[in-house]
């Protein structure tokens, strides 16, 4: 059975090479890789934050809405540990 899901991502885009839309959909691409089917990927945009993270200042906001089965967000969340541009991520079910 298929849930939908959103996510937000925070990306850490400080030594990132190439554009910041390379790097959204790559991430989408990893996402798809673990089983999701994105419906929408919506870029909020660089944001300061309230006080520095992990010595990071702000963050380019993307929220994902997809698809997916009821073990998928383990599945995601442990792939995107990996990945050094992911700073922060928070996943909700939405129906």
């Amino acid at each position: 059975m298929s849930r939908k899901y959103q996510g937000l991502i925070i990306l850490n885009t400080k030594s990132l090479e190439g554009s910041v839309d390379d790097l959204v959909t790559s991430v989408s691409k990893e996402l798809e890789a673990e089983g999701a089917k994105i419906e929408k990927v919506a870029q909020l945009g660089r944001r300061q934050f309230a006080y520095a993270s992990r010595h990071l200042e702000a963050g380019h906001y993307v929220n994902y809405t997809f698809k997916g089965a009821a073990d998928i967000i383990s599945k995601i969340q442990g792939r995107l540990r990996l990945n050094g541009h992911v700073h922060l991520q928070h996943f909700q079910r939405i129906s």
